[in-house]
């Protein structure tokens, strides 16, 4: 994961997604042959000249300031997630040679938590997205992670290359690529890490749509919001997912999820555990 090339994708892709008028720039028309801002205008925009903000898009610039990085966020309408991506692609920091780390354990105060959870679904999530550890409540939702080989377990992995999660969420195209944003701000991240390297190239190798995802370059963090289901035992479910980290060690991540009281997905997940417990 080289972040040169990286910084030069990432640049284009959100160079491409802007329109003159979208940033109040004249139009004078005639043809474009690329899609989106021309490279003249973005600097423009962001003060800078041509060459130089082509030279940063290329990955020819050595050491870029904060100043002129934030004045191309900006240019760009950059969310702040993207802005530190942006930050950690043109100025990684220096490259080291890495064995291949241990897998991650999960903590002991998460899984203390992760026990106490009885009635909602939950999982904590490696920095990989790989899934550390699980309770009941989220294999009565998800499935039997605990069926899987170890290195299989991983949400990336199974949102992509099992036939099943298409079928589980209702938005799948908007799970996978929550989960693409998510790999490519850790890619941003650690670009040495060679266990996520060998997952992102198990993936595009497997996975035309998270192929095309990953040329698309989106960033995101993983944090809250909602996602459908289409559960085979109960049906829809619409349920809310926080995902919370300890201070002192983000790289792993608590995620519940959970029914607005008194809806009919309150009753089905109530309905789903039951099942479970019988089962």
């Amino acid at each position: 994961m080289n972040p040169t090339p990286a910084l030069s994708d990432f640049l284009r892709t959100r160079r491409a997604r802007l329109r003159p008028e979208d940033v109040d720039l004249p139009d004078y028309g005639g043809l474009r042959r690329v899609a989106g801002l021309r490279r003249e205008e973005l600097a423009h925009l962001a003060g800078v000249s041509v060459d130089y903000y082509t030279r940063l898009e290329q990955g020819r610039v050595g050491n870029p300031s904060t100043t002129v990085l934030d004045a191309v966020a900006r240019a760009l309408r950059l969310l702040p997630d993207e802005t530190g991506h942006l930050h950690r692609l043109a100025r990684p920091a220096g490259r080291t040679h890495r064995s291949r780390p241990a897998r991650q354990q999960p903590r002991p105060s998460l899984l203390r938590l992760l026990d106490r959870l009885d009635h909602t679904p939950a999982v904590v999530m490696g920095h990989r997205m790989d899934i550390l550890a699980w309770n009941r409540a989220a294999t009565a939702l998800f499935g039997d992670y605990g069926a899987l080989p170890p290195e299989h377990r991983n949400i990336a992995r199974i949102t992509f290359l099992d036939p099943a999660s298409r079928d589980l969420y209702a938005d799948w195209t908007t799970c996978a690529r929550e989960n693409t944003a998510f790999l490519h701000l850790e890619a941003g991240r650690r670009p040495d890490d060679p266990r996520l390297a060998e997952l992102i190239g198990q993936l595009c190798l497997g996975s035309p749509e998270f192929h095309r995802m990953w040329a698309d370059h989106p960033v995101a963090d993983k944090t809250s919001g909602h996602k459908r289901f289409h559960h085979p035992v109960v049906g829809p479910l619409d349920l809310a997912y926080e995902t919370l980290r300890p201070a002192d060690d983000p790289d792993q991540a608590l995620i519940t999820y959970t029914a607005d009281p008194d809806t009919p997905s309150d009753d089905a997940l109530r309905l789903l555990l039951s099942w479970e417990v019988t089962r």
